[in-house]
């Protein structure tokens, strides 16, 4: 098979890969059969971070783990709990780690505060740094200095 025909059939057979590994997040049989509360519980699950993945939510993952959290949502969701009961549960149940966007308390203020203080820090080491580097005037060199260098860079 020549080079040009092989392309095609590498980038198809990627293309298919790709495509199966997406089919497995969005299985049809995971989905509710309400479209409003398959949404309502997509929305949640958006939110909602794997424990596998740790950067994914339950919905972008396809991990077994997040299978059972996007169930989990889904049956809550089919049980008429309002999004803050699943997320409190959620909460309550994993911790704070599960939400993809911590809410603000004592304990993620340091979370949340960090990069603020990283660039406080940065901009105060940055204006000390720069103002060190101010080049004074040397004081000019002795009678004695003079005649050392001189010997040492052999213009004696």
């Amino acid at each position: 098979m020549k080079a040009s025909r092989r392309f095609p059939a590498l980038l198809l057979a990627v293309g298919l890969i790709g495509s199966g590994v997406a089919l497995a997040v969005d299985d049809p049989a995971e989905m509710l059969s309400n479209p409003a509360q398959e949404k309502r519980a997509e929305a949640i699950g958006a939110h909602l971070r794997c424990l596998v993945c740790q950067n994914e939510s339950i919905e972008d993952s396809s991990a077994p783990l997040a299978r059972d959290l996007r169930k989990v949502v889904r049956e809550q969701v089919a049980a008429g709990k309002s999004d803050q009961q699943i997320m409190d549960w959620m909460t309550e149940r994993y911790g704070e780690f599960i939400r993809l966007a911590p809410q603000f308390s004592w304990s993620t203020a340091l979370l949340w505060l960090m990069p603020a203080l990283a660039l406080v820090a940065g901009l105060v080491i940055a204006w000390r740094t720069a103002r060190r580097r101010v080049i004074a005037t040397p004081a000019p060199l002795t009678d004695d200095e003079r005649a050392r260098l001189d010997a040492l860079s052999g213009r004696e």
